[in-house]
């Protein structure tokens, strides 16, 4: 998949200063132990109601694996990004293995918000 097919069907995708961002910001939830990664755990936590915002990466494959992530966000009223690399996102979260999304979820009296 080449940049330009990414950029067109890829919606909405965070560019450089905003990634950094989401990467800061998912590294500060994984100090708090508020992040929770991988598609079945993110939609958990979409379900459960707990969810502040979920990011996916664009380079899934079989990308059938997070396509009801979006509709489900949208159901929720949660908001979700989409980022370049799940390689970066691995790092971000501290983990070993490729992560193709993960949420962010609120926990009352933590300093996150």
């Amino acid at each position: 998949m080449t940049e330009a097919d990414v950029n067109l069907k890829a919606y909405p995708l965070a560019d450089a200063h905003f990634t950094k961002t989401l990467l800061d910001l998912v590294q500060q939830s994984r100090n708090y132990r508020q992040l929770w990664k991988g598609a079945n755990e993110a939609t958990r936590t979409l379900h459960r109601g707990i969810s502040e915002f979920t990011v996916m990466a664009v380079d899934t494959g079989p990308l059938e694996i997070t396509l009801h992530l979006p509709l489900l966000c949208g159901d929720k009223n949660v908001p979700y990004v989409l980022m370049h690399s799940k390689q970066t996102l691995e790092q971000a979260c501290g983990v070993s293995r490729l992560v193709i999304t993960c949420s962010v979820t609120i926990k009352k009296g933590f300093q996150l918000k």
